[in-house]
């Protein structure tokens, strides 16, 4: 692990806000995907919205398979707050690191990551994952700017 990246993971943030558009959009997207079935579908819409038809919901779908990963076989569950919330949790502030990461093109670093979130023999699947959605999410930072619900929080 490097060692910005090593001081980035112990040092956790305090606001969603003290992100950047790619880690601030995967808490996002990871706090309305536990909201249930209609943050989902918000997700899913903001994709769809933003990527288009085809392309957002195949960057849903990978967000799905990322987090059902996590959720199923994660070493210890991950732990959100409300979607609306200003704060950061030290798992989102841990899961935005992993998703920046993975879209960087660091991979041994975000193998070494997913690793430490999953059982080892799903590690490899849920780096991938990661660096799909990152991608994505980088599109749409670059397409709007700020993705859009960073805007409602308090």
């Amino acid at each position: 692990m490097t060692n910005d990246l090593h001081q980035e993971l112990v040092a956790p943030l305090e606001y969603i806000t003290e992100l950047d558009e790619i880690g601030a959009g995967a808490v996002l997207c990871l706090r309305r995907w536990c909201d249930g079935p209609a943050g989902r579908d918000a997700v899913t819409h903001d994709f769809t919205r933003t990527l288009g038809d085809e392309a957002g919901r195949e960057a849903a779908e990978c967000f799905g398979a990322l987090c059902e990963l996590c959720f199923q076989h994660g070493q210890r569950p991950l732990v959100c707050h409300k979607t609306g919330c200003g704060e950061l949790g030290v798992d989102e502030s841990f899961f935005a690191d992993f998703i920046v990461t993975a879209s960087g093109g660091a991979h041994e670093d975000s193998m070494r990551i997913a690793s430490g979130m999953v059982r080892p023999d799903y590690a490899p699947s849920l780096a991938t994952l990661a660096e799909t959605f990152g991608h994505a999410l980088r599109r749409m930072a670059r397409d709007i700017h700020v993705y859009a619900p960073l805007n409602n929080l308090h």
